[in-house]
């Protein structure tokens, strides 16, 4: 009954091994377990699967790696496989060898073939996880690779799948996001959902703060004078900003250079790193104003060392105006040549006829200020001055050649040479003809000479005279005449007091209205006729005034005694020194 009533129960354990699919004992197993092998005893040494299940996390060796899995004994009746692709490192590399113990999660029971599914990635997964949601809940920063662009953002792989926006990504937004693919960078975790299995990143956050606490450590240490290292973060018209490690400061135009520069950009590209100084910082507003000339000495402060009035420097045209063009005669120091020295001609073309930005020209130092930080130069200066070439050559008295260049009111001006012209004043166009307007005797144009009467070289001016080719027409009457003597003239024009007679040489006389009336033959008074000629007698002469009193009633009738005799004695007397001085009239 014995053998009977153990053969069911050995049966029994047997037919529910099998059903279990697990292998029965060994010969040797048995003999050692003896017939009395109980059921209990066989489930726990062959029902290893049973403490297992699908989900659990159990640790395996590397049996062997084929071209396409890789083998793991887990310790049960079956051995497990893993797909080799989730041991291929980015490089290409199969990170396991046969013999290497790792961590697998158990997927299914077995395949086709019996074997068990396991993976390693979703063990890594899992720990991913559990490391992700420390990070999240202790904000702790996280790492990653950037795997591919996607929309609104960046992949990131840190063990699982997480999302970067794009707005997260840097502190200003990035153009090319395709460029990161394969980028390692540092992330907080900012939104995450286990179920769902999603996870959202932030750099940006990381950023931010790196950046108040370098903002923060400079601004307890920066101070006014300071030299800083900084970044060209943003050049504009008026100046470039200074990225100096958590904050921007301003470097002004004015600032960059002593010398001229036309826009900041010719000095300074994004991204460049310089060395400025700190001008003045407001720790209020957190403002700073740095400086980049101020690194070198001011060319200024030494500028009377190197440059003295009458130095002839060559210097760069960096601005041309109206007034007259800049010259760039060493980095920092700029000098102005007034239109006014460009050209000894009063009539120089303007500057931007002449000259372009760029040129490279001579000039004579004329005057420094280092304190206003002005430098008067000129251009004329190198050439000899023609008015004191023309003060040695032409002498008072001395006969030019010229072209009428211009007529006004009270005279002409005679170009006598390239930038020198004369000035006939309307007085001296004429000795005896009453001259209105230059425009009766010249024409603009016309070549004329006239005589030097006085040259001024410092006040650049010349005075000629046309009437002076010509003897003095009342010099050589006065010379000649006495009062009493008898002249011939012709009536040129009535006045309301008398008739003027126009005598020798184009001068004229005048014949009061009480001496114009005389007898004509046969006994009737009688009055000259306009352009009629007629014998006069001169019955005063005022050389310094240059005045002729005439008397037709005189000359008419010789009988007649001539009552005004005193009045001809104070005539005679007045011209007497008139004629001691040889005929000219005194000074």
């Amino acid at each position: 009954m014995s053998s009977m009533e153990g053969e069911p129960k050995q049966t029994d354990a047997m037919k529910w091994l099998q059903e279990d699919r697990l292998e029965p004992p060994t010969a040797i197993q048995a003999a050692q377990a003896g017939p009395s092998m109980e059921y209990e005893q066989l489930l726990d040494q062959y029902g290893g699967l049973d403490s297992f299940s699908e989900g659990d996390v159990v640790t395996g060796q590397v049996v062997k790696v084929t071209s396409n899995e890789v083998v793991i004994d887990v310790g049960l009746k079956s051995e497990g496989i893993i797909a080799l692709q989730e041991f291929v490192e980015p490089d290409g590399k199969i990170s396991v060898r046969p013999g290497d113990h790792i961590e697998v999660l158990i997927e299914r029971a077995e395949d086709s073939e019996g074997r068990l599914l396991l993976s390693r990635v979703k063990v890594e997964r899992q720990k991913a996880w559990v490391d992700i949601e420390r990070a999240y809940q202790e904000q702790k920063t996280i790492e990653g690779i950037i795997t591919e662009r996607v929309k609104g953002g960046v992949s990131v792989d840190i063990g699982v799948k997480a999302f970067l926006p794009g707005s997260q990504i840097d502190l200003k937004p990035v153009k090319d996001l395709d460029a990161l693919k394969g980028t390692p960078i540092q992330c907080r975790v900012i939104k995450i959902n286990k179920k769902r299995g999603n996870i959202v990143l932030s750099r940006k956050a990381i950023l931010e703060e790196e950046l108040a606490e370098k903002k923060r450590r400079a601004l307890e240490t920066l101070q006014e004078g300071a030299d800083l290292t900084g970044v060209v973060k943003n050049v504009t018209d008026y100046g470039v900003f200074i990225d100096l490690g958590g904050f921007d400061g301003l470097l002004h135009v004015t600032d960059i250079s002593w010398g001229r520069i036309s826009h900041p950009s010719r000095l300074f590209s994004i991204g460049s790193e310089i060395r400025v100084r700190v001008l003045k910082f407001d720790r209020e507003r957190e403002r700073v104003s740095l400086g980049y000339k101020q690194l070198y000495p001011d060319p200024w402060l030494t500028a009377t060392e190197r440059y003295h009035p009458g130095d002839r420097v060559t210097g760069t045209v960096v601005s041309v105006t109206d007034y007259g063009l800049f010259l760039e005669i060493e980095e920092g120091i700029e000098g102005l040549v007034h239109v006014s020295e460009m050209s000894w001609s009063k009539r120089a073309k303007a500057p931007s006829r002449l000259y372009s930005v760029g040129d490279r020209i001579d000039a004579v130092v004329l005057g420094i200020s280092p304190e206003e930080r002005k430098l008067s130069l000129g251009i004329k200066q190198i050439f000899p001055d023609p008015w004191q070439a023309l003060a040695e050559k032409c002498q008072p008295g001395s006969i030019l050649t010229g072209k009428v260049r211009n007529l006004t009111d009270f005279g002409a001006f005679i170009e006598v040479e390239d930038g020198i012209d004369g000035l006939v004043h309307i007085s001296d166009l004429s000795w005896t003809k009453k001259v209105k307007h230059p425009s009766e005797l010249l024409t603009r144009g016309d070549q004329v000479q006239a005589v030097v009467l006085s040259v001024d070289a410092e006040k650049r001016r010349l005075s000629l005279g046309i009437k002076q080719l010509q003897p003095d027409a009342w010099e050589q009457f006065f010379e000649s005449k006495e009062v009493g003597d008898r002249v011939s003239g012709r009536v040129a024009r009535f006045a309301s007091f008398g008739a003027f007679v126009e005598l020798e040489g184009g001068i004229e006389g005048l014949c009061h209205n009480s001496q114009l009336e005389f007898r004509a033959p046969g006994g009737n008074l009688a009055m000259p006729e306009l352009g009629a000629t007629y014998d006069f007698k001169i019955i005063r002469l005022q050389p310094q005034e240059r005045k002729i009193g005439l008397s037709l009633r005189l000359a008419v009738e010789p009988g007649e005694v001539d009552n005004s005799s005193a009045f001809a004695a104070r005539a005679n007397s007045q011209s007497a020194p008139f004629r001691r001085a040889g005929g000219r009239l005194p000074q």
